[in-house]
Parts: structure tokens; C-alpha cells; sequence
């Protein structure tokens, strides 16, 4: 089986509300790039890129892409270079695209998730089972409140209580006095059943500042404390002198940003994305790596539509360290019954049905590929132009 060409699609998908965090106040979530590589013998994968110009890495060391940047890397540069290889060769298609292009690692794991869906479909085996097998059945979901005012958090977090969450995810950063309020209004509406996580996405401004918020929001009880400043020296710093556990995310994009984070101790735990590291094959082996450091981790994203989801189920059941409650979204379909808020924040998708949904775990598909199906007439709906086709 060879790849002969692909067609890349450009989405924007209706949101439930506007989702937002202390390094993403402008850019709208749910403009993705949508790709699928074809074969010559007739099979087709899917693969997914939520890029978001202002996601990158500390001090510019990894920096924002685009769905337009996505389209035009896999069309001018990643296709022709892998163009006549096998998908399942996956280890051979990424040395491929990472001799033509440095970085870009949303639109190479646009490439990656598309390949392994398609091995998967040709082998008649889930994606889980190419990463190595099923540990678990799905990912819990932590339900993510943007930066919204605290009465507002309180109401959804209630709600997506109700509907099955056992964790929700605050978004801090901007305003310590406000950080530390809804950590303590959260605590005294859900009671302590409820986990509660923080994460200010790089945006305190010292160490000082980041501890103090930490130390007040500790009194009414966090489990994770997720990158409240840029970069790993930051971190250790933080680290040394909070008692809640520091997870690395913006810190955390390759095998080397592991390497850093063990040697400064700045993270004993990290968000694994797919896309962050360019697609499962290395998110696979930066998981690994952590995991014999001793590092933990949930199954992070940039708020992915199902294919993209399908994706970080099969990497989440399937890491031995993915031990983690994530926000791993819950598929909302247009007319369709599901939960409303707890891990929704589309009201629609490009797949044809939800992925299942029980007591606050969304479940990995079982069926060949990603096991999902694309809805093409939603999928050109939402892109609103034809696809950009690429045949060599």
C-alpha cells in the first residue's frame, strides 16, 4: 500500500462558548485543518491539526501554526516527500518530512495521525493495537473552564458535575486575586469529591507571584499545578517551593524538553499531546521516555474535533503513564442526545457519531484505524470551499 495523494480541508465548527486562556485571548478554537492521505489500493486515513498561531513553547523555542501553514506545509513540502512510501512505515515517514521541513509538528502530525489510521484500516486492527495495546478503555475527561468570571465557572463546573465529570480544570493566569477566588468557590459549591487542577498557561509574571497564588489556592485543595510560568527553570523554581505536584505543558513538547524538565526537577508530571511532538509515533516515545524518569501524565490537546480525539483515545489507552484525568473533549453532534457541557465545547462535529460517553470516561474506539467515520458533507459544510488536492 502506497500513498499517492492527499486533500487537506480547512474547518471552522460552531462553538458552545468562547474558550479562552491566559496565552489565547483573541485566536477562536475550532478552526482546524482536516486531512486525508489516499492509498493505492483504494484506503483512505483521516488525520486532524487544531493549530493555533499563539501556541508555542517558552522563549519562541516552538511556535504557532495555522490551519492555512498546515495546508501549505503538507501540500508543498510533507506529501511529495512521502509520496510512494507505505503509511505503516511510520518511523521512515517521519524522517522523510523532518528532512524537508524543521519544526511544524501540528501539520507533520496531520500526516502522522492520517497514516496510522490508514495502516490501522488496511490491517484490520485499531490504532491502540499499532501503539502497542489497550491498557485502559478510555481517558477520564476534566472539564476545562476557559477564563470566564467566577460565578460563571461555578455554574458550568456544576453542570459538568452533573453530567459526569470528577475533575474540572481551571484556567488561571491573568488575575491572582480572581485564580484564588474560583479555586475557593469551586471547592465550597462541588465539595471534595470533586478534583480541582490548575493551570495558568505560562502567564504569572515571577516566581513569587506564582507561588503565592499556588500556596492560597493549596488551602482548598489542588491536585496539579500546570505551567504557571514559561519555561523549565521557572517550573523547578515553582516546584521547590509548593507542595501540589507541577505538570509541564508549553514546557513539554519533545524528548528533549523531557530530558530538561527531569534534570532541573521542574515537572513531575507533563500533558502529552499528540500534535505537540509531531503525531503519535513521537508522542509515543516521549511518553516512554518520561515514563522510565518516573513521570506521569494526562492526554493534553488543543481542543480537537473527533478525528483528532479518536487520535488521543488510542495514545491515552494505550501509554502506560497516562495515568491522568485529561481534557479530552466529548463529541457533540448537531440533533443528536449527549451531555451538553461536561467536555463539550462544539456543537458539532465532522464525524458521523459520538464517541461513547460513560460515568465521566469517553471510550476508545475498538474498530480498524481511529474507528471513526467522516461525515463528508459536514466536513465540505464547514470548510465552505472545496478541499486543496495534492496528486503526485
Amino acid at each position: 500500500m502506497l500513498i499517492t495523494g492527499c486533500e487537506v480541508f480547512l474547518v471552522a465548527v460552531p462553538t458552545r462558548r468562547e474558550h479562552t486562556w491566559a496565552s489565547k485571548m483573541i485566536t477562536p478554537i475550532g478552526h482546524h485543518a482536516i486531512v486525508r492521505i489516499d492509498t493505492d489500493e483504494g484506503i483512505s486515513g483521516w488525520g486532524e491539526a487544531p493549530a493555533i498561531a499563539t501556541w508555542g513553547g517558552a522563549h519562541m523555542r516552538q511556535y504557532g501554526e495555522t490551519p492555512v501553514t498546515v495546508r501549505h506545509m503538507i501540500v508543498d513540502y510533507l506529501l511529495p516527500a512521502i509520496t510512494g512510501l507505505d503509511p505503516a512505515d511510520i518511523g521512515v515517514i517521519h524522517a522523510r518530512m523532518d528532512r524537508v521541513v524543521k519544526g511544524n509538528p501540528y501539520a507533520k502530525a496531520a500526516i502522522d495521525i492520517a497514516c496510522h489510521d490508514s495502516a490501522g484500516r488496511a490491517l484490520g486492527v485499531p490504532v491502540w493495537r499499532l501503539l502497542g495495546g489497550k491498557r485502559r478503555e478510555g481517558i477520564e475527561v476534566a472539564h476545562s473552564l476557559g477564563i470566564m468570571p467566577v460565578d460563571a465557572c461555578v455554574a458550568e463546573a456544576e453542570q459538568a458535575v452533573a453530567e459526569g465529570a470528577r475533575t474540572i480544570k481551571c484556567k488561571t493566569g491573568l488575575d491572582p486575586e480572581r485564580d484564588v477566588e474560583l479555586v475557593r468557590a469551586l471547592r465550597a459549591r462541588l465539595g471534595d469529591a470533586v478534583k480541582i487542577r490548575v493551570d495558568g498557561n505560562e502567564g504569572y509574571a515571577t516566581v513569587r507571584e506564582a507561588v503565592d497564588v499556588t500556596r492560597r489556592q493549596e488551602e482548598y485543595g489542588i491536585f496539579l499545578c500546570e505551567q504557571p510560568m514559561a519555561g523549565a527553570k521557572a517550573l523547578a523554581q515553582v516546584a521547590r517551593r509548593i507542595e501540589t505536584p507541577v505538570m509541564a505543558d508549553e514546557s513539554a513538547w519533545t524528548v528533549h524538553d523531557i530530558l530538561e524538565l527531569d534534570a532541573l526537577e521542574a515537572a513531575s508530571t507533563f500533558s502529552c499531546y499528540v500534535t505537540k511532538p509531531g503525531g503519535l509515533f513521537r508522542a509515543r516515545q516521549q511518553a516512554e521516555l518520561a515514563a522510565s524518569l518516573g513521570m506521569t501524565c494526562d492526554i493534553g490537546g488543543s481542543i480537537e474535533l473527533g478525528i483528532g480525539n479518536a487520535a488521543n483515545l488510542h495514545l491515552g489507552v494505550a501509554l502506560e503513564c497516562a495515568v491522568l484525568p485529561s481534557v479530552c473533549p466529548v463529541t457533540r453532534l448537531a440533533g443528536v442526545d449527549g451531555p451538553e457541557i461536561c467536555g463539550v465545547y462544539y456543537r458539532d462535529d465532522i464525524v458521523t457519531e459520538r464517541l461513547p460517553f460513560r460515568d465521566g470516561v469517553v471510550l476508545c474506539p475498538d474498530l480498524p484505524g481511529l474507528g471513526v467515520e467522516v461525515d463528508e458533507e459536514k466536513l465540505r459544510h464547514y470548510s465552505g470551499v472545496p478541499g486543496t488536492t495534492m496528486v503526485a
